[in-house]
């Protein structure tokens, strides 16, 4: 059957265009990493036809020798990258090479800033390392054919790099991916086997299959390398993680790294660990420095491969991390499991329990190492991990029940204690060193950013006798609490729910003078009740306020405002409990109120609405609260009546 020749021109995507251009502009200064990334990709490819050939073996096509070649033509100016990995059927070619970060474009290019170091981390997040041979070249063929499809369906991609391409179909022998690089101008020193070689040995020499150049030989007639019909692999072509550790330096397990991480930046940290026993397993396993774009979507893939006696077996194997710390790469490689695995055995495997538990005491130490080390640089790399992932480690809290006090332990917070800190920098330890003596809770509030919580009036009678409070303004931080009882048996509490008990904090007279002041003001607080019965529980007299004249409280039991209203944002229907309003019996206004006539209601119903915005709560009818303040102050002396 004759192959159809006709070239179809198709458009990339509007975003592919711009990426296009900032490959260009933003990796320029790096431009030799195009070469580790389509070399990646051809190792991935050759990933995944092993796992496809596990169950179809005729996809090897009477090839089982996966490698990858790497050629230059000085003549035609050409690099070629050639695997015999899967391959791509037509409409792969389309979905992988003319479309971009499918899931996240919008994402991508509105965190872009024209910062070539942030710019570049992106282009790792988002895996596009193909684009990478636009770099150096002006012109990229692409020529593939799926395993398991006839000599006809190979297809045949090409293009310039200015938004458009062309797709043909023609004749392929062999299965596998074929790439072609046409050389700017200014690239001649690619042309050469030395150079190479070098970039391969310093970026692919993990890459687990060969790497295969021709053998060149040095002619003293014509002196110069010619190139010979004898290969020779240039990379040790072993996996990485089974080498001895004193055998791999920093750099490789770098270099590593990005191969499996798809970044462009070396890892913060890395465990590289040989479990042997009744489970034998190694793992390989690294915390990146930075977050992806799509941290906080709790489905996005996992970063760990899974392996069987060097045989990879799949992708994002989200069975072997639970989700809280999905945020580590890498690699574990089983000695016992099956090697045709599936999910749903992954599902099921006490075994696969065994390795989980296992990776996550490496992750969990690999943590505790960088938070209790000594040294400047191992402190910023706490901080680091903390700014990028402590918002997902809190997940852990109510995840691994098993695991809770040890997370809990690494958690770190803004408090009172310092006033001017915007970065969490408090542990639960270092909150309970400076607890005051007879001190039995660890004091908490939370809210919708840290400024609202440092301006909580719930803070003020803690200000006052200088107890620290945790400022908690992140939206975990309630899923946190909920989660979090206790701590080294110091129970947590919300100074903004129950009523407020300081036990040995608060002095005897202090004691003495709350309870006249619920006795003097119990008119007042039923009367209020009354007129506030539709929006309040109770009204009460509280010791917590020194400045303003009310706040609302949630009782014990319920659910605080702040995470109502975090649920209602969600879109999630909650019922909707009443708070408690608290007065405070010092405040003007609240005297005011004791003799009030005229205007009773409406006092009452602006000191709820005050205590709500106060809060980060909205009235339910601003309107109506915008009229009742307009004609308070209408009726003072203000206006000279």
């Amino acid at each position: 059957m004759q192959a159809e020749t006709t070239k179809e021109h198709m458009s990339f995507q509007a975003e592919a265009k711009q990426l296009l251009k900032l490959m260009i502009h933003s990796l320029y200064s790096n431009k030799e990493i195009f070469l580790r990334e389509l070399i990646s990709n051809a190792s991935d490819a050759a990933d995944k036809l092993r796992f496809e050939g596990l169950t179809d073996s005729a996809l090897y096509e009477s090839d089982s020798e996966l490698k990858i070649r790497v050629s230059y033509n000085a003549d035609d100016r050409t690099i070629t990258i050639a695997d015999n990995g899967i391959g791509m059927s037509r409409q792969e070619v389309i979905d992988h090479i003319g479309t971009i970060a499918k899931s996240g474009t919008r994402e991508f290019f509105n965190s872009l800033t024209g910062d070539q170091a942030k710019d570049t981390h992106l282009i790792g997040q988002f895996g596009v390392g193909f684009y990478s041979a636009f770099i150096v070249a002006d012109k990229v063929t692409l020529i593939t054919r799926r395993a398991g499809l006839t000599v006809e369906h190979g297809v045949c991609w090409e293009s310039s790099g200015e938004g458009e391409y062309t797709l043909e179909t023609v004749e392929k022998e062999m299965r596998g991916t074929e790439i072609i690089l046409h050389l700017r101008q200014d690239e001649d020193e690619l042309l050469n086997g030395h150079r190479l070689r070098s970039i391969i040995r310093k970026y692919s020499d993990h890459i687990t299959l060969p790497i295969v150049m021709k053998k060149e030989e040095w002619s003293q007639e014509d002196n110069k390398n010619n190139i010979t019909d004898e290969d020779e692999t240039i990379n040790q072509a072993s996996a990485l993680w089974t080498r001895a550790k004193n055998e791999i330096t920093p750099e490789q397990y770098n270099e590593f790294y990005k191969h499996v991480g798809h970044d462009f930046e070396p890892p913060l940290a890395y465990v590289h660990a040989r479990v042997e026993g009744k489970q034998e397993y190694i793992q390989l396993l690294y915390i990146p420095s930075r977050a992806p774009f799509d941290m906080f979507d709790r489905e996005h893939r996992h970063g760990v491969k899974l392996y069987v006696q060097r045989v990879f077996i799949m992708d994002d194997a989200e069975k072997l991390l639970p989700n809280y710390l999905r945020f580590v790469r890498g690699i574990i490689d089983s000695n016992n499991l099956p090697l045709n695995v599936s999910r749903e055995i992954l599902q099921e495997s006490k075994d696969i329990e065994t390795i989980r538990a296992g990776a996550v005491k490496k992750v969990l130490g690999l943590i505790e190492e960088l938070s209790n080390s000594e040294e400047e640089a191992g402190k910023e790399k706490f901080k680091t991990f903390y700014r990028e992932f402590g918002q997902v480690l809190k997940e852990g809290v109510g995840e691994d029940y098993s695991n809770r006090e040890r997370i809990a332990k690494l958690l770190r917070f803004i408090s009172t204690h310092n006033e001017a800190a915007d970065e969490p920098a408090v542990s639960l330890n270092d909150y309970i060193g400076r607890m005051k003596a007879g001190q039995e809770k660890i004091y908490y509030v939370t809210a919708d950013n840290l400024k609202a919580a440092r301006s909580s009036p719930h803070l003020e009678v803690f200000r006052k006798k200088d107890i620290e409070v945790l400022l908690l303004c992140e939206r975990v931080d309630e899923w946190l609490v909920t989660n979090l009882a206790q701590f080294e048996g110091k129970s947590l509490q919300s100074v903004a729910k129950g009523s407020l008990d300081l036990g040995d904090l608060e002095d005897e007279v202090e004691k003495q003078e709350r309870e006249k002041e619920t006795d003097e003001y119990r008119d007042l607080t039923e009367r209020m009740k009354s007129v506030l019965d539709e929006q309040v529980k109770d009204v009460r007299v509280t010791l917590r306020l020194t400045e303003s004249p009310a706040c609302l409280v949630a009782d014990t039991h319920d659910m605080s405002g702040n995470l109502e209203r975090l649920l209602k944002s969600a879109g999630q229907k909650v019922n909707h409990a009443k708070p408690i309003l608290e007065i405070n019996p010092h405040h003007p206004m609240v005297q005011r109120l004791k003799t009030e006539e005229n205007h009773f209601d409406d006092w009452s119903h602006i000191l709820f609405d005050q205590a709500l915005l106060a809060e980060g709560g909205q009235p339910n009818d601003p309107a109506a609260f915008v009229k009742r303040l307009n004609d308070l102050l209408l009726s003072t002396s203000l206006y000279g009546k």
